[in-house]
């Protein structure tokens, strides 16, 4: 369970990043909307799943209960 709560938060903050990234990218080059929803949806979203990945890791470390 520890492994995938582990790999849960990697690819989690990883589509996080890249989203946020990607929202502000778009942003700056002075769009609005991708795909037919604002940017400002798209960052929100990234910064949920970065919130999901630094759970995921919290749940972790927790399960793992301070062994090594």
């Amino acid at each position: 369970m520890g492994r995938l709560l582990i790999w849960t938060g990697r690819v989690a903050g990883l589509v996080g990043v890249a989203a946020s990234g990607c929202a502000v990218v778009l942003r700056a080059t002075g769009s609005h909307y991708v795909a037919g929803m604002q940017l400002g949806t798209l960052l929100n979203a990234g910064v949920a799943a970065m919130v999901l990945g630094a759970l995921a890791y919290a749940a972790a470390i927790a399960e793992r209960g301070g062994r090594g």
